[in-house]
């Protein structure tokens, strides 16, 4: 999943992508009579296409606690798309038993594996690589507690201003520290506005990873979109300072995004 390019090759790619994340790691030749090799960037990437020969992973692969992201054709998951770049729109927890908690209009929901494989057109499937079944229980017990828990429109709509603002914090080369503390400053709005009683899809799946006890970033769980969640996984580069990346572990659905609907 790793994707690294030259420093030049890369400046010229942000030309014209410059919301795209980097970073400078340290580099060093292999090849002890070569002189060192040249700066190289590893950068965001959202691409979740399989690849040829990738099997498709059955519910019976998932465990409590997995994180699934997924995409439904909807003028809402569109727009959440259009602002995060991203072609994931929507979080939800699995619980087991076949059925995962979500926070949707009107309110948190239980709903069955079924149901997310026939609506939604993309599902992927994330994991804590080191959860227990202690911690994964604390995840159950907190999202089948918050079932019927209003949902947060407020939250959801302070998303599109930040995610604008916070470009200018993701600029090439921003430490990851400091990207992390100037997105965290510019949604103070956010955390002060939105509640931690109402909630949306991404929230809800961070709040209850912090009641199980293994919160997955330091950033308070409203800043947090499904992109940003996509973007924890192993190999990748998040926008915000994390505690464990987790495991991408494969797609149980993939169609096509539809995005034709912007190319008029």
């Amino acid at each position: 999943m790793k994707r690294w390019i030259p420093l030049a090759a890369l400046v010229a790619f942000l030309q014209g992508c410059a919301t795209q994340l980097v970073f400078l790691p340290e580099t060093a030749s292999q090849d002890p009579d070569r002189a060192p090799s040249a700066a190289v960037l590893q950068f965001q990437h959202i691409s979740i296409e399989p690849a040829e020969g990738d099997a498709v992973l059955k519910p019976e692969a998932l465990r409590p606690g997995d994180i699934l992201l997924t995409h439904a054709p909807s003028l809402r998951a569109a727009g959440i798309q259009l602002f995060t770049f991203a072609p994931v729109s929507h979080a939800a927890v699995y619980i087991g038993d076949g059925k995962i908690v979500e926070a949707v209009m009107p309110s948190v929901r239980t709903r069955s594996m079924e149901e997310v494989l026939k609506e939604e057109t993309v599902v992927v499937v994330l994991r804590h690589p080191e959860l227990t079944g202690e911690q994964a229980r604390l995840i159950r017990e907190y999202a089948l507690e918050k079932s019927g828990t209003g949902f947060s429109f407020l939250g959801v709509t302070l998303q599109f201003p930040l995610s604008i603002g916070r470009k200018v914090c993701e600029v090439p080369l921003m430490p990851t520290a400091l990207r992390d503390a100037c997105i965290r400053s510019l949604g103070v709005l956010n955390q002060l506005a939105a509640s931690e009683n109402q909630l949306f899809c991404s929230q809800l799946v961070l709040q209850a990873y912090r009641h199980a006890g293994v919160p997955i970033t330091y950033a308070d769980p409203r800043l947090i979109s499904p992109a940003d969640i996509l973007h924890m996984r192993e190999g990748d580069v998040s926008s915000f300072r994390i505690r464990k990346q987790l495991q991408f572990v494969g797609r149980m659905k993939y169609e096509q995004p539809v995005t034709v609907a912007f190319q008029q």
